[in-house]
């Protein structure tokens, strides 16, 4: 049994690089793979590992002068779900395309707890606009309800959806709401900048209310970024397989390793296909020989006391 951590903290970092190399040998020593962001304006995780390595990785990050005070949010897996440990140093801990100097975490929007919003929603405002702060593929299998869901394929595409959808934000409360927290801090940010003044985040994102609303408004899975792919919340389907239009809402990669694309698949497709997205693709790799991708295991979990998201 293992354990998967996600977490992030805006702090400000004078020396990225030498919490990097902390972490370099701090993650090896206990063999978690997984991913970890690190930039002047803080840091953000995904890793996986044993449950005493994760213990231990988090009694670690609490000691560190810069770390305490995290909101850790575990759910059940391991490094398998990771193919390596990979961590970075970038502008960045969230690719909003903007300096940070300009967009800062510090003039974010302001936190609800699962409760608070939760309450909202029960009581739905005629003013309030819900905001998905994430890619469109990711609100494809999961969303809020009545959700507004930017199709957008990268974050950094979120600030030009926002400008060229203001006037749907003017004079109204915005909720907005991402997986784990980490991505609305900048982007309620931009929303205030933009002169909307009643902008809420979901404290902790979707993880954090579905813990505690597990039947609530959120409908469908939660999108992560490990080889899991999705959790399941509800037993909503709000999406279909993109190859022949049943509802389906199974997310895997297309084995073509030149095309590796990140598509949604029944399983009569998948079989079909030799899980691969179409037909040009399966042709390839069967008749051309081309490389197939390799495979990490995927595991689907469904919300239950075991797991905490």
């Amino acid at each position: 049994m293992g354990k998967i951590v996600i977490f992030y903290k805006y702090v400000a970092i004078e020396q990225p690089e030498l919490v990097k190399q902390w972490h370099i040998e701090l993650c090896n020593s206990l063999e978690l793979k997984g991913r970890i962001i690190i930039a002047h304006e803080g840091i953000n995780a995904t890793l996986g590992g044993t449950d005493n390595a994760i213990d231990e990785y988090i009694l670690s990050i609490n000691k560190h002068p810069l770390f305490s005070g995290i909101d850790f949010k575990i759910s059940v897996g391991d490094n398998r779900h990771f193919p390596r440990l990979k961590i970075m140093v970038k502008k960045e801990i969230v690719n909003l395309g903007i300096d940070p100097s300009l967009i800062s975490a510090q003039d974010a929007g302001t936190h609800l707890s699962p409760e608070q919003v939760h309450n909202l929603l029960t009581s739905q405002p005629e003013n309030l606009v819900i905001l998905d702060a994430r890619n469109s593929f990711e609100s494809k299998v999961g969303h809020f309800q009545g959700a507004i869901l930017p199709e957008i394929n990268y974050f950094r595409e979120l600030p030009s959806y926002i400008d060229e959808n203001l006037s749907n934000f003017e004079n109204k409360q915005v909720l907005m709401y991402c997986t784990a927290g980490v991505r609305c801090e900048r982007a309620s940010a931009y929303l205030k900048h933009k002169g909307i003044t009643q902008v809420y985040q979901l404290e902790g994102g979707i993880q954090r209310y579905v813990e505690e609303f597990p039947n609530g408004f959120f409908k469908g899975k939660n999108y992560v970024f490990d080889s899991r792919r999705t959790i399941a919340i509800s037993s909503d389907i709000l999406s279909t397989c993109d190859i022949c239009a049943t509802a389906c809402d199974y997310y895997t990669n297309c084995m073509r390793a030149s095309c590796n694309k990140h598509y949604i698949s029944c399983q009569k497709c998948i079989d079909k296909l030799e899980n691969m997205c179409s037909d040009k693709c399966h042709y390839a790799v069967h008749v051309n020989k081309e490389k197939k991708r390799p495979q990490f295991i995927t595991q689907h979990i469904h919300q239950d006391s075991t797991c905490t998201l």
